[in-house]
């Protein structure tokens, strides 16, 4: 795991792309350009990670704080693994290291705000990393193929 550079931009774009465009995973604008994308995961506010296999990056996540002030304790990530590198490990990897990169900075928590339901692996994969699921929202993610689905709020301590 290694800092983003801004020469892994392709690489970043080339995993975020069709993740974006599927609109199953994520409450972000199917039509996103590039430059959208890469400046909102990316920006200034966040810090942004890639993993490598076998020298070429296979996925991608950033770490921010939650909100600010009161909540800036709590940080959130996201995370996208690109097609050929699923089922590898990658996302457990990327997991573990931002909630040790969370600790390291100080965060006493992490939350993810909006798993989406449907994302069994997701969420089976961040319960088995220790998170739970403390909240759900009816139909709060509308999914281009089931329709509305519920998302969930995971969190854990640090």
């Amino acid at each position: 795991m290694r800092p983003a550079r801004p020469q892994d931009a392709d690489a970043i774009w080339a995993i975020l792309s069709p993740v974006i465009a599927a609109g199953e995973t994520y409450a972000l604008p199917r039509d996103m350009s590039r430059e959208q994308a890469l400046a909102y995961w990316l920006g200034d506010d966040r810090r942004t990670y890639v993993a490598e296999v076998d020298g070429a990056v296979a996925g991608t996540y950033y770490l921010r704080a939650n909100q600010a002030g009161g909540g800036d304790h709590v940080c959130n990530c996201g995370y996208m693994t690109a097609p050929s590198a699923q089922g590898r490990g990658v996302a457990r990897a990327m997991c573990a290291h931002s909630l040790e990169l969370a600790r390291t900075l100080g965060f006493r928590a992490m939350q993810f705000n909006l798993v989406v339901s449907t994302n069994t692996r997701a969420v089976a994969l961040w319960q088995a990393m220790g998170f739970e699921i403390v909240g759900r929202l009816p139909g709060a993610f509308r999914h281009p193929r089931q329709g509305a689905v519920d998302a969930l709020v995971m969190f854990r301590t640090l």
